[in-house]
């Protein structure tokens, strides 16, 4: 099945393609589907999920609407929010474009360093936020002198909290909704090169910048989407990537509500599982660890079923792999088995693939799609020949984000991140560097003329920092970061992530950051997983609890062997031939993740320079 082409996709959302700025995704709704449910959230002080309909949440927008023109602030002003995803991260999102405000999302997990740094470097005049303490941290990280006022949504304000903000008013948000309440105003006129959004990007190598996105840019994205994945009018989102990341901003916040779907809020990451089974979602946008972690843990629980399970399920991944590839025109595995596919299709559809259903919520779904990171073709593999619909996307949050995702129209290639969107320019630069022009390429970054003019090419493509390939089906492939690809002092280059993928996927693993640069050799660093660690030092008759254990013969000398096994398609040259192992996971509190999970591979390297050192000793003696 061809793509359809943008007119054809514009012809058959007619209405979505019509929508000029970012709040009428909710506004086109009201008149025509009031009665739908658009947000489903748990309650947790009243135990109970609640569901707002179009019209409640348009009513709720509004209440929002009246209080941000209370404030009389200027247009343009920037206003931030450090929400968890809820109904009140989409009611400030849409209440402050609506009156011609800027949004700042702040990542709801980042350090309050970080957070009073975007603040300041934002100038933003508002911040909602859910917890007074949130807040106390940001307070006591730095001065603020921009800001002007605090919105506190969750709790109650401690005794005595206004007078220790040094001139900022702080609030409860019904209070200050209450407040403006039979207040009249008159609409901003909204044009669609405003700025939408000023989204911080996660400042690997540095501090973070503000990357300006337009009303253009945003809606621009969503309508491409569109020719490569369509929603139909019934879908049900499952939402836990955060509200500050663009990804999950373009599609599970606007593209949902401009589709009239309904989204389900998780109530946290602990809880996945769980709410998985209570919304039973039929789109969801999610990265490739979350499907490494279920997998990993389907593979535990097959290691301990009888030899015929392990077989049958197998069977059926295999069986299912085969079908999505004749499908989809890729290389077909033939096994002696496959004459039997007709006839056991039925079975595997009940006995196993249903166990993957079960997990995801039951429902049949239409698009999972997993972006932010490559996604491990075994992993991927697995969960599609289980009859999961996994598509792979590609973007950065530069071009609000999306600029490549596998079609659900017979072109799905797991082993790429897809095909461009029709209205995405795309070309491979120097050093095969993938560029891109067009409508979704945000207007600079926040104040930084000189990072600015840096990410363009003299004739006006940005430079996304990728190496890519291009297939003859039009698909891409990325093939490394530039700045992260590994040369050792052999001259060799290593793409780390796929590497790191490859030995992610063993349940021993928690977290691996690949070592060699400017070193005659490949090694890794490996965070081990507590539980798993636990039975592998039993059963090397050492103790879990000492971490001198970690640094044993046969402790590495076991991982090693390990490691091995799983990178034995790579290039020799790439296979890890060192390992240092550790028990502390690398978490965004102590500043070796980034708040979108990213490796923060200089600062990790420096915490673990010693043991680093330690893999080379006998090369450099």
């Amino acid at each position: 099945m061809a793509l359809p082409s943008l007119e054809a996709t514009q012809e058959k959302n007619a209405d979505i393609f019509a929508l000029r700025v970012l709040p009428e995704v909710l506004t086109h709704n009201i008149g025509r589907n009031d009665d739908k449910p658009a947000l489903t959230q748990w309650f947790s002080a009243e135990k109970q999920w609640k569901t707002l309909t179009y019209k409640d949440l348009h009513e709720y927008v509004c209440r929002w609407q009246r209080a941000f023109m209370k404030m009389d602030l200027e247009r343009g002003s920037r206003v931030a929010m450090l929400l968890p995803n809820c109904i009140d991260a989409v009611a400030f999102d849409l209440a402050a474009l609506s009156c011609a405000l800027v949004p700042v999302p702040l990542h709801a997990i980042d350090t309050p360093g970080s957070s009073a740094f975007i603040l300041n470097d934002s100038e933003a005049r508002v911040l909602v936020t859910a917890k007074s303490l949130k807040w106390k941290g940001i307070r006591e990280a730095d001065n603020l002198p921009h800001l002007k006022t605090v919105i506190i949504t969750d709790d109650e304000l401690p005794e005595g909290e206004v007078s220790q903000n040094a001139g900022i008013t702080v609030t409860k948000l019904n209070d200050w909704l209450a407040d403006a309440e039979g207040f009249e105003y008159t609409p901003a006129e909204l044009n669609d090169e405003d700025l939408a959004a000023l989204v911080y990007t996660s400042g690997t190598t540095g501090r973070p910048k503000g990357v300006m996105l337009t009303h253009k840019n945003i809606m621009s994205n969503m309508k491409g989407i569109l020719s490569n994945i369509q929603p139909t009018r019934d879908e049900r989102w499952f939402s836990f990537l955060p509200l500050s990341h663009t990804f999950e901003r373009t599609t599970t916040m606007y593209l949902s509500l401009a589709m009239s779907n309904r989204v389900y809020f998780n109530r946290n990451i602990l809880q996945i599982v769980e709410d998985l089974k209570i919304a039973k979602p039929t789109v969801m946008m999610s990265v490739p660890r979350i499907y490494e972690r279920i997998y990993a843990r389907i593979q535990e629980t097959l290691a301990k079923k009888p030899a015929v399970a392990r077989y049958i399920f197998d069977w059926a991944v295999e069986s299912g792999w085969r079908q999505f590839c004749k499908a989809n025109k890729l290389p077909v595995e033939h096994t002696w088995r496959e004459f039997l596919d007709p006839l056991m299709a039925g079975f595997f559809d009940k006995k196993v693939r249903s166990v993957i259903r079960d997990i995801f919520g039951g429902a049949k779904p239409h698009a999972y799609i997993s972006g932010g990171a490559a996604l491990n073709q075994t992993v991927a593999r697995f969960f599609i020949g289980l009859g999961l619909p996994l598509y792979q996307g590609y973007g950065m949050t530069e071009t609000s984000p999306v600029m490549t995702v596998n079609s659900e129209f017979g072109e799905n290639n797991p082993a790429t991140v897809g095909t461009k969107l029709p209205n995405v320019e795309l070309r491979l630069g120097e050093n095969d560097e993938l560029q891109a022009k067009g409508p979704t390429i945000m207007k600079g970054y926040w104040k930084r003329e000189a990072d600015t003019a840096d990410m363009f090419t003299a004739d006006g493509w940005l430079k996304t920092g990728d190496q890519a390939e291009q297939l003859p089906s039009g698909h891409f492939k990325i093939t490394g970061r530039i700045k992260e690809i590994i040369v050792t002092s052999t001259g060799e280059k290593i793409p780390p992530a796929d590497l790191e993928m490859a030995i992610e996927v063993d349940p021993l693993f928690s977290q691996t950051m690949a070592i060699g640069e400017d070193l005659p050799y490949i090694s890794a660093l490996l965070v081990l997983e507590e539980k798993e660690w636990k039975k592998v030092a039993e059963e090397l008759k050492l103790d879990p609890t000492d971490p001198a254990s970690l640094k044993t013969k046969a402790a590495t000398t076991y991982v090693l062997r390990k490691v091995k096994k799983l990178t034995r398609g790579f290039p020799q040259y790439g296979v890890p031939r060192a390992v240092a192992l550790t028990l502390e996971p690398w978490t965004i509190e102590n500043g070796m993740l980034t708040p979108t999970l990213k490796l923060k591979r200089r600062v990790i390297r420096a915490r673990y320079q010693d043991d680093i050192n330690a893999l080379y000793d006998d090369q450099r003696a």
